[in-house]
Order: structure tokens, then C-alpha cells, then sequence
């Protein structure tokens, strides 16, 4: 029987002969947290490689996401699809083992990291997806949700902003089934950290209210079994294990040195590593016996077994509630949602109210959420500005059966911790702020679109419209750079209708997140007949037709019904106004569609209260701004940025 030394040298092992092969990589962290990982798959996780996607699985996450080889050399030895094929592969195209962890590639890889700090955030979301999926579904002696989420980190993740954002929220609502791992090796790509990380980290995590165990020894077994039994016994708060470890374990020249950090050790100190480790075996040989200690398929099968007996006799007693949790745990919508979701579009047009996009908005989720439970909503600080908080909200501060998170002003966490409850799935979450400040969440808006899911992100405030708070709150670049984001979903209703029809494409994209962008100011109702409204989704639309056109303007949101005032007003000119909510809509259509709307040929003008770059390609001339915006009353700023029906006129005129 091998040692659990053994079974841990096997991961390094593998991390060191990957790493070589490929030329390329990061070894240290993979050695000096091995030890680490032995205990926890082996001892703790809950898991079945055989079903990956089993809802009530321990969710682990790599937050330092470099150390890719740690997470590949456990899954291929625990047992999942990840043959050894694809270790040799490592970092080379097309294989499943990229340089740093990609959900979707290797089965059991939870979230995409790699971006330090993201993978903890994520991690926050997926233990809150687990505290209201729990308390919403678990019933009287019936806990069919009740799992852990375990996340590895080093001192990298903890330097990130985005981790005291989440981590801070973690603690105050106390997700007492997150348990972290930060491998305190002190050392990070320049060297010892001493000289810019000089934290007292668990003094910073008892601040939060997290339960800390401090200075365990990340390499004896013992130690950290002691310390993950004492973490899962604290159920009020989540729990950092602080782990004493040294990077590059095992290497005689290199380990507790940067020279591991992120580079091949060489040949030369591969061979000596592992003699000094006792690991007597050729590149990328695993003896039967390590596989055999490793192999986690008969007990992972027996674990689902035995819960799925559990889930039996709560469907015998709770029939609906577990047809609605298998529902929304496979990812489909309500089989009366696309019936439901007409209904209300077909009833906001009739009813031709001119609120304001935000308005709009609010009333979209008081429609649709009795009809898609599954929507979790939120804002970072701006609920009663961004209009979130519908009738049926529930705060997770006061509710066990949560369908709402305060996040405080934490942009960028809460989007990522959205992507972690997207991830965990069982919610559709949505949160919202400033269009601003998608600024502070880029990078995490970027990691759902690299990871095609489904988080709606709702901006509003969305042009110097906002008036007086001045130029650092008005939106410019924003738009446009959103929509220049690969596989993001980008929309910007001209009114209440478009609106409407903005949060169902949201509801119902799974491939992808949505960004819904939203107007302070009242934006009036823009008549439509029923084939016009069906053609919202496609992006965009004639909105306005006047036969064959000799001019046609291309507008979004606010900029809309200054489109139709500007038409209105060109006497003996035929102007057509093509609403284009969705850029990335329209430009999915088919080629006849888009020249049905947008006949080559016919000279165009764009109009929209942004930097105007991204327009060219559909027009001959662009109104727009290409300048930050000032503190005013909305009247003023729109004569003094040129976004009058004169204004406009002399821009449609001079291309004529």
C-alpha cells in the first residue's frame, strides 16, 4: 500500500515531466501544495469522476489557476476522462490541458482561473448558490443540497482586490461550506514577497468574521486532516486553512525559490528531484498501485448511489419541488416560458407607457421571475437606482430561501461571484450597476464570455442622460467596448417593448452572458406592428420605412426617438430609422436579413451618445461623442454635445 507521501509525489511527478515536455509552465505551486491535495481528494472531496456533473458534488477550484498541473494530475489520477495522452499534451492546442484550468476542456474543472483572485470569487458564488438552492429546496429531513466548496489559493489570489471584496462578503454571510487553502509558500514571480505582501492574513480574515486556522503544515498529512475535520465542524462561517509550505517541494537547487515558479526545472533537476523524493519511475509513469490509491470511481459511485436513493424518497414526498430542482439543475427553462414571455411582451406594447429603460426593466423581472424562479437577482449598492428590488425579492442577509444579494459597492466581485452561482448551476443570476462602473468588472465579464455562460449583467445610467452627476458617471467608451468583447451579448433598449424583449434574449441565452443597458431618463414608446416586434430579437430593425429610403439612421436606446424627431423633420427627404438594440443580434442574422435592413448603397448615419468608432463599418457618418461629458441638467448637455433634432439634421445633411 502506498504511502500518502507516495500518492502526493505523484502529482509532482506528473507536474514536473508536463511542464518539461511542454517547454513551458509552472511546477512550483503543483509540488508545494500536492500534499495538500492528497489529503483532501482522498480524505474529504465528494465526488464521482465518472459523473463530473453530479448536482451534489464538492465543487473544488484552483484559484491560482497557473498551477494548472496540480488539478489535471488529480483528475487524471482520481479517475476522470483526462487520459494521460492529454498530460503529454499539456499547454499544446486543442488539448485539455491548457495552461491554465478552462471550464468546458477537462471534465471536473469548475470555472475557468487563471486571473488571480477570480477563481476565489467564483468559488464565494458557488457557496452561495449552495446556501439558497438549500433553502429553497431542502425540506424536513430531506437535505438533498449539501455540499462543500474547497478552493486552493496563494498569495497572489490574496493580493488581488477582488479578494477582499469577496472574501469580505463570504464573512458576512457566513457561507460556512467554503473552506480555503492558501499556500502561504511566501513567495511569488519577482521572489520572496516580503518586500510587497507583508498582510497579516489571518488577522485580515478574522476581520471578515471567517473562522482561520493558522500555521498548519502543508506537508504532513496528519496536520491537515485535523484541520479540515475542525473547518467542516465550523458550519457558522467560512474557514482559511493557512498552509506553511514551500514551493517547489522536493527539488534539491530550486524548491522555496521563484526558479520554480514559472519554469520548466530542466532535465537535470527533474532526474534529481525525484530521486531525492524516492519516485524511481520514467517521465509520466504511474505505478498500478498509485492509480489504485488514487482511484476515487467505486467510491464516487457509491456516494451518488447513495444520494440518489435519498433524492428518491424526497420526490416521492415532494414531487414538485424535485421536478423543479432536476429542472433547473439540467439548465432548461419552464416549458410555458416562451408563452408566458410573448404574453407580456405582446401586453407591454399594448399598454405604449413611455418609463424610463430602468423602469422598464423592473417591470420586465416583476413579469418574468414568477415565471423563471431560478432568477437570482442583485446589485452592488444601487438597488433603488438600478430598480432590482421587485416585489418578490428576498435578501440572503434575511432569508433562507434567498433569490437576492446585497453586494455592497463590490462591482467586480459580484460579478464574479454571478459567475460562480452560474457555474454551480440552479440559478440565473443577474446584478446590477452604473454602466460606469462595468469599468471595475471587466476582467470578470470577459471570463464569462470566455466561459459561454449565463450571467445577465444590467447596466443603467446609461449616457450623459444622468445629468448632473458630471463626466466621472456618464458612460462613453463603455458601450462600445462591450460590444467589442468575443461572445457577449450586448443590449440597449430604445423603450419599454425592447426592453421587455432584452431580458427574455437574456433569459433564454445559455451559450453566453448578456450585458442589458439601461436609461435613467424616460424614453417614450415607439409604435410597432407584430412583425416588427418579433424582429427586435434579430438585433435590429426598420423601426421607421418611407418606401425605398434615401437616407437611412441607425440609433439605440435614448438616441432613438431623437432618430425618429430627426426623420420627422427632413421634409421631402425618405429617411428610414433602423433600431439596432443588439449589434451582435443583427450581425448573427443572415446576410438577406441584414440588407433587407440596411440596403447597400443608401447613404447612413448612426447616431448614439458614445465614442463612435464601432459605427463605421455600418455608416457613412457617425453622431456621437468622442469626449468625456460634464456635470449639467440633461436638457443642457444634449445642446451642448450636439444631440439635438438640428443637430442631427446637419450630420444626416452633410452626407447627402
Amino acid at each position: 500500500m502506498p504511502s500518502r507521501r507516495d500518492l502526493a509525489n505523484a502529482i509532482r511527478a506528473l507536474s514536473m515531466d508536463a511542464v518539461q515536455k511542454a517547454n513551458s509552465g509552472h511546477p512550483g505551486a503543483p509540488m508545494g501544495m500536492a500534499d495538500i491535495a492528497e489529503v483532501l481528494w482522498n480524505d474529504f472531496l465528494v465526488h464521482n469522476p465518472t459523473n463530473p456533473d453530479w448536482s451534489n458534488r464538492d465543487r473544488f477550484v484552483l484559484s491560482n489557476g497557473h498551477g494548472s498541473m496540480l488539478i489535471y494530475s488529480l483528475l487524471h489520477l482520481a479517475g476522470y476522462d483526462l487520459p494521460m495522452e492529454e498530460l503529454k499534451n499539456f499547454r499544446q492546442i486543442h488539448s485539455k490541458t491548457p495552461g491554465h484550468p478552462e471550464y468546458g476542456y477537462a471534465p471536473g474543472v469548475e470555472t475557468t482561473t487563471g486571473p488571480l483572485g477570480q477563481g476565489i470569487t467564483n468559488a464565494v458564488g458557488m457557496a452561495i448558490a449552495e446556501k439558497a438552492l438549500a433553502g429553497q429546496f431542502n425540506q424536513k429531513n430531506h437535505n438533498i443540497v449539501d455540499h462543500h466548496t474547497y478552493v486552493f489559493l496563494g498569495d497572489g489570489c490574496l493580493m488581488e482586490g477582488i479578494s477582499h471584496e469577496a472574501c469580505s462578503l463570504a464573512g458576512t454571510l457566513g457561507l460556512g461550506k467554503l473552506i480555503c487553502f492558501w499556500g502561504d509558500n511566501g513567495i511569488s514571480i519577482d521572489g520572496h514577497v516580503e518586500g510587497w505582501f507583508t498582510d497579516n492574513t489571518p488577522a485580515r480574515f478574522e476581520s471578515y468574521g471567517w473562522h482561520v486556522i493558522a500555521d498548519v503544515d502543508g506537508h504532513d498529512a496528519d496536520a491537515l486532516k485535523s484541520a479540515v475535520e475542525l473547518a467542516k465542524s465550523m458550519t457558522d462561517k467560512p474557514t482559511m486553512i493557512c498552509c506553511k509550505t514551500t514551493i517547489g517541494f522536493g527539488s534539491p537547487n530550486k524548491a522555496g525559490s521563484h526558479a520554480c515558479h514559472g519554469a520548466p526545472l530542466g532535465e537535470e533537476e527533474v532526474n534529481l528531484t525525484k530521486a531525492a523524493l524516492g519516485w524511481d519511475h520514467g517521465a509520466f509513469e504511474v505505478p498500478s498501485e498509485i492509480y489504485h490509491g488514487w482511484d476515487a470511481k467505486e467510491k464516487g459511485a457509491a456516494i451518488e448511489s447513495a444520494w440518489n436513493e435519498k433524492f428518491a424518497a424526497y420526490k416521492a414526498e415532494h414531487p414538485a419541488l424535485a421536478a423543479e430542482y432536476e429542472r433547473r439543475m439540467a439548465g432548461d427553462l419552464p416549458a410555458d416560458w416562451e408563452e408566458k414571455s410573448a404574453a407580456y411582451i405582446a401586453s407591454v406594447n399594448d399598454k405604449a407607457d413611455s418609463p424610463a429603460t430602468r423602469k422598464a426593466s423592473l417591470a420586465a423581472i416583476e413579469a418574468y421571475s414568477p415565471a423563471v424562479p431560478e432568477l437570482f437577482g442583485g446589485s452592488a449598492d444601487l438597488g433603488c437606482s438600478n430598480l432590482t428590488e421587485w416585489s418578490g425579492y428576498k435578501p440572503m442577509i434575511s432569508n433562507e430561501d434567498a433569490n437576492y444579494l446585497n453586494y455592497g459597492v463590490r462591482e467586480f466581485a459580484m460579478s464574479a461571484i454571478m459567475n460562480g452561482i452560474t457555474l454551480h448551476g440552479g440559478l440565473m443570476p443577474f446584478g446590477a450597476t452604473f454602466l460606469m462602473f462595468s469599468e471595475y468588472a471587466r476582467n470578470a465579464l470577459r471570463m464569462a464570455a470566455l466561459m459561454k455562460i449565463q450571467s445577465i449583467f444590467v447596466y443603467t445610467h446609461d449616457s450623459f442622460g444622468l445629468g448632473e452627476d458630471g463626466p466621472t458617471h456618464q458612460p462613453v467608451e463603455q458601450i462600445p467596448t462591450l460590444r467589442m468583447i468575443p461572445n457577449m451579448a450586448v443590449w440597449r433598449p430604445c423603450d419599454a417593448v425592447e426592453s421587455a424583449v432584452a431580458w427574455a434574449k437574456a433569459i433564454e441565452r445559455k451559450t453566453g452572458p448578456s450585458c442589458l443597458i439601461f436609461s435613467r431618463q424616460g424614453l417614450p414608446h415607439q409604435q410597432r406592428s407584430a412583425e416588427q416586434i418579433a424582429n427586435i430579437s434579430k438585433g435590429g430593425y426598420v423601426l421607421k420605412d418611407c418606401g425605398t429610403p434615401d437616407v437611412i439612421i441607425i440609433a439605440t436606446g435614448s438616441e432613438i426617438a431623437l432618430a425618429v424627431a430627426t426623420a420627422e423633420k427632413m421634409s421631402g427627404k425618405k429617411v428610414r430609422v433602423v433600431s439596432m438594440p443588439s449589434v451582435d443580434a443583427f450581425e448573427a442574422q443572415d446576410d438577406a436579413y441584414r440588407a433587407s435592413v440596411l440596403p447597400k448603397g443608401v447613404p447612413t448615419v448612426a447616431v448614439e451618445a458614445a465614442v463612435t468608432a464601432g459605427w463605421y463599418k455600418y455608416a457613412d457618418a457617425v453622431h456621437g461623442m468622442d469626449h468625456f461629458g460634464e456635470s449639467a441638467p440633461i436638457e443642457d448637455l444634449a445642446k451642448e454635445f450636439g444631440f439635438t433634432v438640428e443637430d442631427v439634421v446637419k450630420t444626416v445633411e452633410s452626407i447627402l
